[in-house]
């Protein structure tokens, strides 16, 4: 009996992917990228935990993070009026001087007012058509864009939930919430003088941009070089973005 065994050719290494691996990250440079994270998105548990296992010391108050993460999670769970008190009480001024994030929050909210009444059949819509005229109308009248955001949004009351155009379906998914929570987070920090932005995804948009640079610039790269940070998809409800965006 003869026996035969197919050959393996490991490919070859390209020469950039060898230099890569000669760098040495220091680990104390990722444990502050990693704090700076938890501590810019607004998670102040998770943050105090690492500091400490890390050796780190916290970048801002514990308090300061915990109140941010609270405005986040409420609207996450779709409390958008807690949100907005709590963010007024935060920073009383943020709403006031973005009038388009104000008008945001106004229309999450009107959005989960008409998910209210689409949840029982022939539910009441006397509460979002009364929000509406009184919280959004004023403002919709005098900006087009606002007018077209409320129009799209009142169609939610016309049409079924579970048969809803793409641009509709998108007001009742959980993106929405992901999206405007961010902006209230970035607008918080600003507020702050803070950065809005972990140190992360700047590392991230540079490293991409530097690749698309070297490719025009015909440097010899490997075909695709991949980032690393792949953390799959997160469709939960707990505020969680993907780390690029």
């Amino acid at each position: 009996m003869t026996s035969s065994s197919a050959s393996t050719t490991t490919p070859a290494r390209h020469a950039f992917e060898a230099r890569v691996e000669d760098v040495k990250t220091v680990k104390s440079d990722i444990n502050a990228l990693i704090l700076d994270y938890l501590t810019t998105e607004g998670y102040p548990s998770a943050a105090a935990k690492f500091s400490k296992e890390a050796n780190l010391r916290p970048h801002r108050e514990e308090e300061a993070v915990k109140a941010r993460q609270e405005i986040q999670h409420a609207i996450h769970l779709g409390s958008i009026q807690d949100a907005i008190e709590a963010l007024n009480e935060l920073e009383p001024l943020v709403l006031d001087h973005n009038p388009a994030l104000h008008f945001a929050l106004l229309r999450l909210q009107l959005v989960e007012l008409i998910r209210t009444c689409n949840s029982t059949p022939g539910g009441d819509i006397t509460p979002a058509l009364k929000f509406a005229t009184a919280e959004l109308a004023p403002r919709a009248s005098a900006q087009s864009e606002y007018l077209e955001d409320l129009e799209r949004t009142m169609a939610l009351l016309v049409f079924p939930p579970d048969n809803l155009e793409p641009q509709l379906a998108a007001l009742l998914h959980p993106d929405l919430r992901r999206s405007v929570a961010d902006r209230v987070n970035k607008a918080i920090l600003t507020a702050q003088n803070q950065r809005r932005d972990a140190s992360i995804r700047n590392l991230v948009r540079l490293r991409a941009w530097a690749e698309d640079y070297a490719r025009e610039s015909k440097k010899d790269l490997p075909a695709r070089m991949d980032l690393g940070l792949d953390i799959g998809n997160n469709n939960d409800t707990n505020g969680s973005d993907p780390m690029i965006a």
